[in-house]
């Protein structure tokens, strides 16, 4: 995360990056909209460079094994279908990223931590911006550990990458934004692989865990891309808007004022607190006598709070890296998390996988590396 000042205006992404690449969280298969948010808010853009680097490779890697070993974390915690509130889950991933967040402003960057509340203060449009996306964020954690509960950690790490198709398909909705021949492609091809994925034969299905309700965890997936891909072209939208005030105001105006002299940590507080209001609203409206009868973390065990930490720790992680990692990169990440989620699945949770998954998973690579080329046409 950095603090540098940025004194020259932004420049202007390409159309191809609007996209949403795993990271989470998602960090993750989830929330890249929250960082593509940050990136922009920081003013942190690269150019892409079909190069890998030694420091790209370890994002790479670091980006892979996130993705991988949080899927498969949540699946081993709701495995035994736990009683426990989601909504605290996703308070408890809030509350830990703003701790941490003020933690490094704090000691890293040696600021007062009233710093943050003057950022706060001072981006007041953008913060109330941030709600629509932390809300879809907030839905797609509730919805992850309502998914994993019911799917196999190889099956979701599959079928959540048709966030591609939502984002493409709100693109031309909402940006009026026309798709590339290999973009096409790319999203028939995944559309096959999902598909084949989910095709299950007798052997397989009969190993399914009875409280496991297939359908019900489809849905939740479904819905998880669903929010991810508004979520990125709401963010894109907003994101131009503001630029083209920027570019019709006089230069005099948009000189580079004081808040731009904070860094990504302060837009991760600035997420982390819209957040906490949004899901403590929810709360006290909905759950408020649930948590006054059984206690907000009823059911938690420890797996539970480690996923949590797991969670945060490893969206913040990713935030800090993404500046790293261009499109083409994020599509090798997203790549190899998947075949890392099923092998391992495989391994730790005996899941069956036959010859149809591996031909889907094929098809679930190729349509990523192809929607991720920026050389292509």
């Amino acid at each position: 995360m950095s603090s540098t000042a940025h004194s020259s205006p932004p420049r202007r992404n390409s159309a191809t990056n609007v996209m949403a690449l795993s990271s989470s969280h998602s960090s993750d298969s989830i929330g890249e909209e929250k960082q593509k948010l940050l990136m922009d808010s920081a003013g942190e853009n690269k150019s892409p460079n079909s190069a890998i680097s030694a420091n790209g490779l370890k994002v790479l890697i670091l980006l892979a094994v996130q993705n991988c070993s949080k899927n498969l974390l949540l699946r081993f915690v709701m495995k035994e279908h736990p009683k426990f509130l989601t909504s605290a889950a996703v308070l408890g991933v809030e509350t830990v990223k703003l701790v941490l967040s003020l933690l490094y402003i704090a000691f890293v960057e040696k600021k007062p931590l009233s710093s943050a509340v003057e950022f706060i203060k001072q981006d007041k449009r953008n913060t109330i911006l941030m709600a629509v996306p932390a809300t879809l964020y907030s839905i797609q954690m509730t919805l992850e550990y309502i998914a994993l509960s019911n799917l196999d950690a190889s099956v979701f790490s599959v079928l959540v990458q048709t966030k591609l198709l939502a984002t493409a398909g709100c693109a031309v909705l909402i940006l009026r934004r026309s798709i590339k021949k290999v973009q096409l492609i790319s999203l028939v091809l995944l559309t096959v692989g999902v598909m084949l994925c989910n095709m299950k034969d007798d052997k397989s299905s009969g190993k399914q865990d009875a409280e496991m309700d297939t359908t019900k965890g489809i849905i939740a997936t479904l819905s998880i891309a669903a929010c991810s891909g508004f979520a990125s072209v709401y963010t894109e939208k907003v994101i131009k808007a503001k630029r083209k005030i920027n570019d019709d105001l006089p230069k005099s105006q948009t000189e580079p004022s004081k808040k731009e002299q904070y860094g990504l940590a302060y837009t991760q507080v600035q997420l982390a607190f819209v957040s906490l209001v949004i899901m403590g609203l929810y709360c006290m409206t909905v759950e408020l006598d649930v948590i006054i009868e059984k206690g907000l973390w009823h059911g938690f065990n420890g797996p539970a709070f480690v996923s949590i930490f797991v969670s945060a720790i490893g969206g913040l992680i990713v935030a800090a890296v993404l500046k790293f990692a261009d499109a083409v990169l994020k599509g090798y990440a997203t790549a190899i998390s998947v075949v890392l989620t099923g092998v391992m699945s495989m391994l730790l949770f005996g899941t069956h996988l036959n010859i149809l998954y591996f031909l889907g998973i094929g098809n679930v690579i190729s349509a990523v590396m192809l929607y991720s080329a920026t050389d292509l046409d």
